[in-house]
């Protein structure tokens, strides 16, 4: 790493390490699930597709509001953060939905599943952060960690609905 870029912390730098690493799957898998929200947004149709359109889209916009404290508090620890599409590809562990047409039953059986992946990361990310005595990230983990289960919750809740 360049080191102008090397912020300077008082963090152990070998704790460090796994500490941006999970932060920076975490961010991946954040930014592929902004992008399935964005499309099943984009693409839905159906009976409840007004209650569906305005809960993607607010769900797409809460987890592209963690992407920057993600990014930058991998920076603050003396990290780098991800830097193309490609980056995020490399590392992120949430399947693309390509298809042309997803029923909306699936799309939300889907978003519970990666909501579920995502929180798993945030976790992961959160007991690394621990294991390094980073107190901030940790702290800044634990509000996403409670919204994404939030997520999981509210769909799985419509996915019983939409399948009666």
């Amino acid at each position: 790493m360049d080191k102008r870029l090397k912020t300077p912390t008082d963090l152990d730098a070998k704790a460090t390490g796994p500490v941006i690493e999970a932060l920076n799957r975490s961010l991946a898998n954040s930014f592929a699930l902004y992008m399935k929200y964005k499309n099943f947004h984009w693409h839905l149709t159906g009976r409840h597709f007004r209650d569906l359109h305005l809960m993607f889209d607010e769900h797409a916009n809460q987890i592209f509001a963690t992407t920057d404290i993600l990014a930058e508090r991998a920076r603050r620890i003396g990290g780098t953060s991800l830097r193309s599409i490609g980056h995020i590809s490399e590392l992120q562990t949430i399947d693309d939905n390509n298809a042309e047409f997803v029923e909306p039953a699936n799309m939300l059986t889907e978003l519970v599943g990666d909501n579920q992946t995502l929180v798993k990361n945030l976790r992961k990310a959160h007991d690394v952060a621990d294991k390094a005595n980073d107190v901030a990230t940790a702290s800044e983990l634990e509000p996403m960690i409670d919204q994404t289960e939030n997520r999981v919750w509210f769909l799985f809740e419509l996915s019983q609905e939409t399948k009666g």
